[in-house]
């Protein structure tokens, strides 16, 4: 077998602690942007951190790539200018852009900055991959619709120019994110940063005969908290959440689509917590270096276990195979749902003990899970005592509030060794009877 270049790990960062959680797990690079000129509103990041993330990140030899992914109108255009004049002072590896428009202005005013084509260009054949490079584009992330083949067939004909492609995250029921339904519904566009998830909502579906011109059923959607709305729709005997698909996930492929030689795996996920950002960077961490190591005797049967963790729709191959049939959509539930509860951050360490930021409720009794980023060995820890700083005491439980809530839990000093500030900590909820 030829000489494969082991993948970049992009990992998606919506906020500071974030992009060094996912640094901290195993990823090589973050893609991060600010509200104003990204597809992400509720990204937190402000100037000043990103250009701190961006340090940080350089001080690791790791990457940061901005998105710069709006689809512009005319009132965006100042804002745009204003943002882009921040560029030679942010010091990013790569502007991720969709609209041809920023594409050029970036071209003609910052030359020297690597272009990444968004997948929201919707960039799926040689051909377009091609254009984009004769336009001077170093990378284009191909759209969530190419197939397997599709993939060794692009990589086989565009082999000078970098290719990156989505193995993990939430994936759009319309093409590439190019959705209306948003912004039908609610007024908020999903073209522009701010999707309401009208496809995960739950509604009836009704049926009724049209006699002019001719007899036919019709059929229509009610969603549960717009009674008297009807929305005509073509569809078959399922009724709720036809619109609801699961996560994409490739993990149980990458011995397939390692051999092809792309350039870059991206997790999606900017608005998703730290617990997803480090769950998500060291199980794909693992399994790339894994099957580099021994590709003969890789199975995914261990990061899947890691990935499972996860809050999900469930999980799906989507368009690796070709068209994603119905085993894509999740009929029967409008959320995420897993067995796991992220209870902490380590923000701290004493002697033999983690002072701990606290998600969830924790109680005195709990075995917890520490989530090393150095193997995935569990590292289980008995909470036998729980010291609230605040209050000065002991305490039996604590739960998280709207302020950050510490807590120093009593442990050894090989545990405090295998989990470095920013680890994250979980829970396994017992079975319901």
């Amino acid at each position: 077998m030829h000489k494969i270049k082991k993948p970049e790990l992009l990992l998606p960062a919506g906020s500071l602690e974030r992009l060094k959680t996912a640094f901290l797990y195993g990823a090589d690079a973050v893609y991060a942007g600010m509200p104003s000129v990204s597809l992400r509103n509720k990204t937190s990041f402000t100037v000043d951190e990103m250009k701190a993330g961006i340090i940080y990140a350089h001080d690791l030899g790791k990457k940061v790539y901005l998105t710069v992914n709006l689809f512009t109108h005319n009132a965006d255009v100042p804002r745009l200018e204003s943002f882009l004049s921040l560029l030679p002072e942010l010091d990013p590896d790569g502007i991720i852009v969709s609209d041809p428009g920023v594409y050029d202005m970036l071209k003609r005013q910052y030359p020297d900055i690597p272009r990444h084509i968004s997948t929201q260009a919707n960039v799926c054949s040689a051909l377009t991959v091609n254009f984009w490079k004769e336009q001077g584009a170093s990378l284009c992330v191909l759209g969530r619709e190419v197939s397997l083949p599709e993939l060794r067939e692009i990589r086989k004909q565009c082999p000078d120019i970098r290719l990156e492609m989505f193995i993990h995250g939430a994936l759009c029921i319309s093409y590439s994110g190019r959705c209306l339904l948003s912004n039908f519904m609610t007024g908020r566009s999903a073209n522009k940063g701010n999707c309401a998830h009208t496809c995960r909502w739950r509604y009836r579906v009704y049926e009724s005969e049209a006699k002019h011109p001719e007899p036919e059923k019709n059929y229509y959607l009610e969603e549960e908290s717009r009674p008297g709305q009807f929305f005509q729709i073509d569809e078959d005997a399922h009724g709720t959440y036809i619109m609801n698909s699961r996560d994409l996930c490739l993990l149980p492929r990458l011995n397939e689509i390692l051999p092809v030689g792309i350039d870059s795996f991206k997790i999606e996920g900017r608005n998703k917590s730290e617990y997803y950002a480090a769950i998500a960077a060291r199980a794909y961490r693992h399994a790339i270096d894994d099957w580099f190591q021994d590709p003969a005797h890789w199975t995914p049967d261990l990061y899947m276990a890691e990935l499972m963790t996860l809050q999900s729709r469930g999980y799906t191959v989507g368009f690796l195979d070709g068209n994603a049939g119905p085993e894509a959509q999740n009929y029967d539930l409008p959320g995420s749902h897993g067995d796991w509860r992220y209870v902490g951050i380590v923000r701290d360490h004493k002697t033999n003990r983690l002072v701990v930021e606290v998600k969830d409720k924790i109680k005195k009794g709990m075995i917890m899970e520490g989530v090393s980023p150095y193997s995935l060995t569990p590292v289980f820890i008995q909470i036998e005592t729980l010291y609230d700083p605040l209050r000065q005491c002991f305490v039996d439980e604590i739960s998280s509030g709207r302020i950050s809530q510490l807590i120093e839990i009593e442990t050894n000093s090989e545990t405090i060794a295998q989990l470095p500030i920013l680890s994250v900590l979980r829970f396994h909820l017992p079975l319901k009877d």
